[in-house]
């Protein structure tokens, strides 16, 4: 496999993740940092950062849109639910599972 082929593998398992996603709107992102340790707002951090390390101008705004499929305030007001004590409790165990991205500057 040619590097090429392996960056465009990538980016296509990258796009199948991101629009699952998009269409598992009943899917929690508490749920995912839960289970996972990551969540939408962990891949539009991802998203970012790679957008940022090779010096493409990018906000978080613009960031999160792109793996919501729409403005992030959007996705919250029509699928965010509040979460239960039982999800925020188990936040608080796996929270040292938790992704950790570091977001460069421009």
């Amino acid at each position: 496999m040619t590097d090429q082929d392996r960056l465009e593998i990538e980016a296509a398992a990258f796009r199948g993740l991101v629009a699952h996603l998009q269409q598992r709107t009943d899917v929690q992102n508490i749920d995912l940092m839960n289970l996972a340790g990551f969540c939408r707002n962990c891949l539009s951090k991802w998203y970012l950062a790679a957008a940022r390390e090779r010096g493409v101008p990018m906000s978080d705004h613009e960031a999160r849109e792109a793996i919501y499929g729409m403005p992030y305030g959007e996705w919250k007001d029509k699928y965010q639910r509040e979460a239960t004590p039982e999800q925020k409790r188990r936040y608080q165990e796996t929270a040292s599972q938790h992704a950790v991205i570091d977001i460069p500057e421009l």
